[in-house]
């Protein structure tokens, strides 16, 4: 508030007693903080969602695309990729001491993955709400790998499991200035504030 300049005062105030000036100044700088901290609150995150090979390969980015779209999400980065083995050794870094963690380096490593940032209210956890358990036999009907897979080896997408890997994630995917920031035309339909 330092940087701002004083808030002028209603012509209406000069009619009032400084009592009642000091309520409505109190119960205006209420609101104001109450928005303030609402809009802190509802801040959008970024989530990294990655099409596998799989999914790639069987033709369902539109689909899964479709689902984050319809959802509210905005599409802040996308690009097709097929990643080296250190580029996905350092992405499955904390896995490395898992018996499958060869495995799941060689299949990534297979072919082209589609790489996303989605941005929205609580992206994070609601990305990983669309794209269903990771064992997609254990994933509600209506999710991503409820509807389009079978086997957790064939899983079809990844999703970041926190704000703090979304960024790793990101940063890892992404250049600088690779990720766009913008505001969707339908942003004041998908929110209420």
């Amino acid at each position: 508030m330092s940087d701002e300049q004083p808030r002028k005062d209603p012509e209406i105030f000069k009619h009032l007693s400084p009592k009642t000036q000091g309520y409505l100044r109190a119960s205006n700088n209420q609101r104001l903080q109450n928005e303030e901290s609402s809009t802190a609150n509802m801040s959008d995150e970024q989530t990294f969602i990655a099409i596998k090979p799989d999914g790639v390969q069987r033709g369902l980015i539109g689909p899964i695309i479709t689902r984050f779209e319809a959802r509210g999400y905005k599409l802040a980065g996308i690009k097709m990729m097929t990643a080296s083995k250190e580029h996905l050794e350092k992405h499955y870094e904390d896995l490395s001491s898992k018996p499958f963690f060869p495995g799941l380096i060689k299949y990534m490593g297979s072919g082209p993955i589609c790489a996303m940032v989605w941005e929205g209210r609580d992206a994070v956890k609601t990305g990983r709400s669309l794209l269903g358990a990771t064992n997609p036999l254990a994933s509600q009907p209506g999710t991503i790998r409820g509807d389009f897979a079978i086997d957790v080896g064939r899983n079809v997408c990844h999703g970041s499991d926190s704000v703090e890997n979304a960024k790793k994630e990101i940063a890892l995917w992404f250049k600088e200035g690779e990720v766009q920031s913008w505001k969707s035309a339908q942003h004041d339909w998908v929110y209420e504030k």
